[in-house]
């Protein structure tokens, strides 16, 4: 089969690798039908993720069709149509037990980072049972895509760690695909404000689009100021980082109101300044997560009732023997405008 293969920092490349087997009792391979790209994927090739090792197929999202399953699986057979989620989850351990699936002991965020992932024609899932979906009849599997990961991902680490409330006022620092996950879902609480900040004048506009109240070009340095005169000098109940980049960390330190909260979503690959010089005295809530994907069934539904539409988020599709254009397309967001692509396998 054909699979996009990590090869070090910088390096990557579309080979030949051969079709996974089930390994476990609870495992199923499942055939890939749309995968995607994810930041996080561009943050591995940056050797950001040091968990990631050479020679691991990429990908933790995507929408595919069981091909085998272990014969400790009971909810899918071969044929049925799911939906993947970037985190595996054995809903056993004490963490699963706690809800805290991101950090399942024998599972977790390992597609795409521990084991081989979704950027192929085939894809080993294991605790199928537990780490896969059904989709429903007549779905839109396209939009399903965006649900293996982005929209749980800004949903349960931006918005409900950021405790956004009805009337609040939100800002959101990065308005890649992450942030305007958590634009999109952060509107189901009804705050008063959203403020979209970026370098991008093209991701401001999406932004507008998608349900901002305002937003602001980062680009002169003077985001901070600007949000600050926005809000009376009072700045933001929730602070939402989604990019992961010291700098964006530090605008929402900046941004932040007294009994507000600093919600992190962004992968960081290098330290951050924690002003607490500054923020000692002002009741900040600092939150920090990796995506549980708890959500996912309740996102469905919303997807479903078409209360939410993630589609809006593709924006470039390929096919798989166009991986590498497809990273190149991704990587290069400013001048292509690109938010989501999607890989045909």
């Amino acid at each position: 089969m054909k699979a996009l293969v990590y090869q070090g920092p910088g390096k990557k490349a579309l080979e030949d690798r051969p079709i996974p087997e089930v390994k476990a009792p609870t495992d199923a391979v499942v055939k890939i039908v749309k995968t995607t790209i994810c930041g996080t994927d561009l943050h591995i090739l940056k050797g950001d993720v040091p968990t990631c090792s050479p020679g691991r197929i990429l990908g933790h999202e995507g929408v595919g069709m069981v091909e085998k399953t272990g014969p400790g699986v009971t909810a899918f057979r071969p044929g049925d149509r799911v939906l993947i989620s970037c985190i595996s989850a054995c809903g056993k351990c004490e963490y699963c037990r706690r809800g805290m699936y991101s950090h399942c002991t024998t599972g977790g965020w390992i597609l795409g980072n521990e084991i081989d992932g979704t950027q192929a024609e085939y894809v080993r899932i294991p605790h199928a049972d537990t780490s896969l979906y059904p989709i429903p009849a007549g779905a839109d599997e396209e939009a399903l895509v965006m649900l293996s990961d982005i929209l749980p991902t800004g949903f349960e680490c931006g918005v409900l760690n950021g405790r956004v409330e009805p009337g609040s006022t939100v800002a959101i620092v990065g308005g890649g695909p992450i942030g305007l996950a958590a634009l999109l879902t952060a509107q189901f609480y009804s705050p008063a404000e959203i403020i979209m900040i970026d370098l991008d004048d093209n991701r401001l506009q999406m932004a507008k689009r998608f349900g901002a109240t305002a937003t602001v070009n980062a680009a002169g340095g003077e985001a901070a100021e600007t949000v600050m005169k926005m809000t009376g000098g009072r700045g933001v109940d929730t602070a939402i980082e989604a990019v992961g980049v010291p700098a964006s960390f530090v605008t929402c330190e900046d941004i932040v109101a007294p009994g507000g909260t600093i919600a992190n979503v962004g992968v960081h690959g290098a330290k951050v300044d924690l002003h607490l010089e500054r923020l000692w005295s002002r009741n900040i809530t600092i939150t920090t997560r990796l995506v549980d994907t708890v959500t996912t069934p309740m996102l469905l539904k919303t997807v479903q009732s078409r209360k939410i539409d993630p589609k809006q988020l593709i924006t470039h599709r390929f096919k798989l023997d166009q991986i590498l254009d497809a990273y190149d397309t991704f990587g290069r967001a400013a001048s292509t405008h690109a938010l989501k692509v999607i890989v045909e396998a």
